[in-house]
């Protein structure tokens, strides 16, 4: 039964209570994509020949973003041989020069994490193109090995664009196809590696060499990088002014909306770091990605001075690697996601470890291979249980800590630079046959470390149990007992996207009820996905819009529930939407710092 206080406060303002409607700012109101209002307006298909925004074109920016960002990283690979003999270097000069590339992106990928969970992934992937095509088109200034060294570890920076490449598909599509999303915009952003090997060294410089400098190798390596310059820099500037940093628009938009608030980037680091399976994962990343870095810069290398090859053929030969991108990432995702369906988490550990498993016998393979034709043969498949690694690894990835996704993110992407610095002190000093069995004996020792990831709510490799109170696909959902009906219900989703709408809420209430006071039979409203219990609010709303409020709810008192594992003060209402089958009010609950005062009551009437 209601009481008194609240009949009253309700039939004062019987004529000002309408049913629960959508009243938060968003850029777009209309998608050209099916999309989910429970995950922020995140789309449920991949429509790859689709340009509009806000979903698909974030897509092929995130990809094509990533592929300049490699095709200048890697750009003056192949044609280490030409500046080797130029400037008189030795190869510990030339592997310097490489580890420095790889390097000068580790703290990128550290600080770029937390950047996307504060600002979105378009402003810093634009920021970091314009950036890293300036000393780019510098390369034609170097005149010894510091210069080498410094110039590619500048360049390097653009490597951190993984992670705002990530980032952004996750934040564009649901949990039902992120995972697909994800493997796409990876693997087509890195088959930039392999198309560079191609495009610089067999076709733009043979063209500078023989038609602009008649002949003139030195002239040719100098100018020849200006052109991926000009591309990066026209690709961050586009994507600045062009694309959107979520389904409902810009970040700085939604703060000014109230619609999200601002997170702190230092406490997202902090939290991601501090999960111990970042760091296991970190290491396994290092054993894929850090793998595939070595390559783009020691195959050309490698081949040419094996085989005796030309510059231009060495470097066709070495893009091959680059290129099992296009599908190899993609399938890695694919198969992990067909684990979890099978197995669950131990599903997709058992891939992830049978992948890098085979990946360090077949770069043991490749070190005793004395055929170019066997040779290219191995690599091939080399190539694809790396790039299929890199998938799995990602599998796992949005599993870790859900909240700190992007931090976590950046963790375990700045593993496969710190592998590729680690792999390439060992080319730097060692030969090659020697480096590349040092290598694929660490990737085997990786796989091991499988048996230690315990990811909570998830079976491990060797033990534990799925939680099945976890959805699939990605997105987590934390358990809360119902104290009132004795069953468990699901708090809202626990994903970046849902963590921010939350609190995007309830800095707005904040400031909305500042100065204001609750009491009983006061008038207030709030979302109706925070509403309690869930059993009653799904009867009442079976199907809810993103950001569909319930107005015009009169409070009945105030008390302490359990929400996510922890007892918080709620405040408990009726409201007209919410009734028993003979048509009166049932108390429903919300915590208190979503609920919006519209009408302030009475606290001395609290019961």
């Amino acid at each position: 039964m209601s009481s008194p206080v609240v009949e009253k406060a309700m039939s004062e303002d019987s004529a000002t209570i309408p049913s629960a409607a959508p009243t938060e700012w968003k850029q777009y109101q209309v998608y050209d994509l099916p999309i989910d209002p429970d995950q922020n307006d995140r789309a449920k298909t991949i429509k790859l020949c689709s340009f509009a925004r806000p979903h698909m074109r974030a897509f092929h920016c995130s990809w094509w973003s990533f592929f300049i960002a490699f095709f200048i990283w890697f750009a003056i690979a192949p044609l280490l041989t030409e500046i080797k003999a130029d400037l008189g270097l030795t190869k510990q000069e030339i592997w310097t020069s490489s580890i420095a590339s790889v390097g000068g992106t580790i703290f990128m990928r550290f600080a770029l994490g937390p950047a996307c969970d504060k600002f979105g992934a378009r402003i810093p992937m634009a920021a970091l193109l314009c950036l890293a095509s300036i000393p780019t088109a510098c390369t034609g200034l170097i005149n010894d090995a510091t210069g080498l060294w410094v110039t590619r570890m500048f360049i390097g920076c653009a490597g951190g664009t993984f992670v705002m490449c990530q980032y952004w598909s996750t934040s564009m599509f649901c949990k039902e196809v992120v995972g697909t999303a994800n493997a796409m915009v990876g693997g087509w952003g890195n088959l930039g590696g392999g198309v560079t090997q191609l495009v610089m060294g067999s076709l733009l410089f043979p063209l500078f060499k023989n038609v602009f400098f008649d002949g003139d190798a030195e002239k040719a390596w100098r100018t020849v990088c200006i052109v991926p310059s000009v591309f990066a820099f026209g690709t961050g500037v586009f994507i600045y002014y062009n694309s959107d940093d979520c389904p409902k628009g810009q970040y700085k938009e939604l703060m000014k909306h109230g619609t999200m608030a601002d997170v702190s980037a230092a406490a997202s680091f902090r939290q991601g770091a501090l999960n111990f399976n970042t760091w296991l994962l970190f290491i396994q990343y290092a054993c894929c990605f850090g793998v595939e870095l070595t390559m783009n810069n020691a195959a050309a290398l490698y081949f040419k001075q094996k085989f005796e090859l030309t510059t231009e053929s060495a470097a066709a030969i070495a893009s091959i690697f680059g290129f099992m991108n296009i599908f190899a990432r993609g399938l890695g995702g694919w198969v992990s996601d067909k684990g979890n369906a099978k197995a669950g988490m131990r599903g997709r550990l058992w891939v992830q470890t049978i992948g890098l498993l085979c990946e360090g016998l077949l770069v043991l393979l490749f070190a005793n291979t004395n055929s170019l034709g066997l040779a290219i043969t191995v690599m091939v498949f080399f190539s694809l249980f790396v790039q299929m690694t890199e998938g799995t690894s990602y599998g796992i990835v949005p599993y870790v800590d859900p909240p700190a996704t992007g931090s976590i993110s950046g963790i375990i992407g700045a593993g496969g630079n710190t592998g590729a610095v680690c792999f390439g002190l060992g080319f730097r000093n060692l030969p090659y046959k020697t480096a590349f069995v040092l290598m694929g004996s660490v990737i085997i020792g990786s796989s091991v470390l499988s048996v230690c990831i315990r990811i909570k709510g998830h079976a491990g490799l060797l033990g534990g149990e799925d939680d099945p109170n976890l959805t699939a696909g990605g997105t987590l959902t934390v358990p809360v007992k119902g104290e009132d009906d004795g069953v468990k219900e699901l708090e809202e989703s626990r994903d970046m996207g849902d963590r921010r709408e939350s609190l995007a809420d309830i800095n707005m209430v904040y400031k909305a009820n500042e100065g204001l006071k609750i009491g009983g039979g006061a008038i207030v409203s709030f979302p109706v996905k925070y509403v309690h219990p869930h059993s009653v609010r799904d009867i009442a709303h079976p199907v809810r819009k993103s950001g569909q409020r319930i107005t015009g709810a009169g409070v009945c008192k105030q008390g302490m529930k359990s929400i996510n594992g922890e007892m918080v003060m709620c405040v408990f209402v009726h409201h007209n939407d919410f009734t028993d089958e003979a048509g009166e009010p049932v108390d429903i609950w919300v915590k208190k710092s979503h609920v919006k005062i519209e009408k302030e009551g009475n606290p001395e009437m609290f019961y």
